[in-house]
């Protein structure tokens, strides 16, 4: 995958891209990622990337003649365009799901925007997907970027050593994720359960079904809206 950021700010991505599961997925070609700076692209000659709004009002708003330029000088596969995802507090809120399907494509563009937002034809005109990492405002998009890079980057193939931690993560099966235990098998008196301890796969695969329900049950009960609960399972949350 090909991942192009747009940013008035290419350093804060330095850290979070280059580190841990993201570093590793660069070194196994996962993928590969380059900041540009827009400013490089204004037209004037203090640079300038904002100005006050037509209309009036508070802040400054972001043109849009830096924006499509830059994005006109990234290079472009005609038969599979890329998605262009505007970080923005108005946009749908990121999820598993969506993190799911941007894993499929093979090349994404991010804007990051900061001031009070944008000139509303980058909305209209150039943008394919419009992301919001939660009902809360950031200083800009580039914590939110890096979010749903983060998200997206660890599902492709050969960024985590085992293909099936992220089909068990939270919210990938609909639910949130069983409990998990390691050794020792007793740690100041609390024991793991012993049915993880069984080597009984089937019932340890049944025990692990059912503290997922009863997890997601007390703590996001509005998932289980959509979950198609089989009759054992509906007996399970009932004891509940």
């Amino acid at each position: 995958m090909k991942i192009d950021i747009l940013t008035l700010f290419p350093d804060m991505f330095e850290g979070v891209l280059n580190a841990s599961i993201m570093k590793k997925a660069q070194e196994q070609e996962a993928f590969q990622y380059r900041t540009i700076d827009f400013r490089q692209y204004t037209t004037n000659k203090h640079q300038k990337v904002d100005d006050y709004p037509y209309g009036g009002g508070a802040g400054m708003v972001l043109m849009p003649q830096p924006i499509f330029s830059a994005i006109d000088d990234i290079e472009i596969n005609p038969s599979k365009p890329p998605r262009i995802i505007l970080m923005c507090p108005q946009g749908e809120q990121h999820t598993q799901r969506k993190a799911e399907e941007l894993a499929q494509e093979d090349h994404l563009i991010f804007i990051c925007g900061h001031y009070e937002g944008y000139d509303e034809r980058i909305r209209e005109h150039l943008v394919t997907d419009e992301i919001s990492i939660g009902d809360f405002v950031l200083t800009g998009g580039e914590l939110g970027a890096m979010v749903v890079i983060d998200s997206v980057v660890r599902l492709l193939p050969d960024a985590l050593g085992n293909i099936d931690s992220a089909k068990e993560d939270s919210f990938s099966t609909g639910l949130l994720e069983h409990p998990h235990y390691t050794r020792p098998a007793e740690f100041r008196g609390y024991q793991v359960p012993d049915i993880l301890r069984s080597g009984h796969h089937e019932k340890i695969a049944e025990w692990r079904k059912k503290q997922s329900l009863i997890r997601t049950k007390h703590r996001r009960p509005d998932l289980l809206n959509n979950y198609p609960l089989s009759e054992k399972e509906k007996n399970w949350l009932g004891d509940q």
